[in-house]
């Protein structure tokens, strides 16, 4: 009977074991690696503290440390209070959560259904399709004839605007594709042969097996349609119709509060600067909750579908 030696159990917070051709690390190494990501850590979070600190300060304390503020002094939440009690801000947010919602749906099945169709090698004009995604990646019609085509199709003070020019990704529909491509032939003949078309195969095994290359290319389309204000500043002219990207860089642009925050302005409670650093909270709170949870997923997904194919 064959002994069975069970390995030794590392702890959560030990380092894996490293190859046998490769040194142990000195303690100096450890130490210079650990200062260096602190650091860095460092200097990431410091401005964020900043911004934050500022944004939950009152005018008096504002006034006091001459802009913005390191030292919490005298909280309070009423910058968010009137950002969201109505009025512009809370419009544009609202807008840009419907237009990263809609174009990350939109944008994400266009792309698995494109990616899909080129990781089929024997599909109709695959090669062809291919080439003219892969050109774009390095040829564009310029500003203006883009400009004059949203013109000429209506799109311009629409929604739509916001969307459609920006839709599709060649770089994330080859991403996709070298994913799919990785999946086992045998798998989708198999099931082909029981009978599933190329629609009820893409949706019951091939995305169940592309979960985290589909949680990233969708994380990276969500942010890009919410950081997104060029299209905005470009295709629309009503101002009601802009979405927060837009309406932050107005407020950094005027170093005032936007009209309409009630009488806390006028009274003195509330500073123009910490409205500022409010909105650009809430401009960075959902990347800052949402990105943790697909983090998981950036090695397998983004990585292998790279790769391959």
């Amino acid at each position: 009977m064959t002994a069975v030696i069970d390995k030794p159990k590392l702890k959560p917070w030990a380092a894996p074991p490293r190859s046998a051709w490769e040194e142990q690390p000195t303690k100096v190494g450890l130490a210079s690696k650990s200062l260096v990501l602190g650091l860095a850590v460092l200097a990431i979070l410091f401005p964020l503290w900043i911004v934050i600190v500022t944004s939950l300060s009152t005018r008096k304390t504002i006034d006091e440390a001459g802009g913005l503020v390191m030292v919490p002094k005298d909280i309070t939440f009423i910058a968010y209070q009137e950002l969201l009690s109505g009025g512009q801000v809370t419009r544009a947010a609202i807008i840009s959560v419907l237009v990263t919602l809609v174009g990350t749906a939109f944008s994400m099945t266009v792309s698995v259904l494109c990616a899909y169709g080129l990781s089929r090698t024997g599909s109709l004009g695959h090669r062809w399709i291919l080439m003219t995604l892969l050109a774009t990646m390095f040829f564009s019609a310029g500003l203006i004839p883009t400009y004059l085509l949203v013109q000429t199709l209506g799109l311009t003070d629409s929604y739509l605007a916001l969307i459609l020019p920006s839709a599709i990704s060649v770089f994330n529909i080859l991403v996709l594709r070298g994913f799919f491509m990785g999946i086992s032939q045998e798998l989708i003949d198999s099931a082909r042969i029981d009978g599933a078309g190329d629609f009820r195969i893409l949706w019951q095994i091939v995305m169940p097996l592309s979960r985290a290359v589909i949680a990233v290319i969708t994380l990276f389309y969500a942010v890009g349609y919410w950081s997104a204000w060029f299209n905005a500043s470009l295709y629309l002219n009503d101002q009601d119709m802009m979405p927060l990207q837009n309406v932050m860089i107005q407020l950094v642009q005027k170093q005032e509060a936007p009209v309409g925050l009630g009488q806390a302005i006028k009274t003195g409670q509330l500073s123009g600067l910490a409205v500022q650093m409010a909105v650009m909270v809430m401009a960075l709170l959902p990347v800052a909750v949402l990105s943790p949870f697909v983090q998981k997923h950036f090695k397998k997904g983004m990585l292998t579908g790279a790769v391959k194919g």
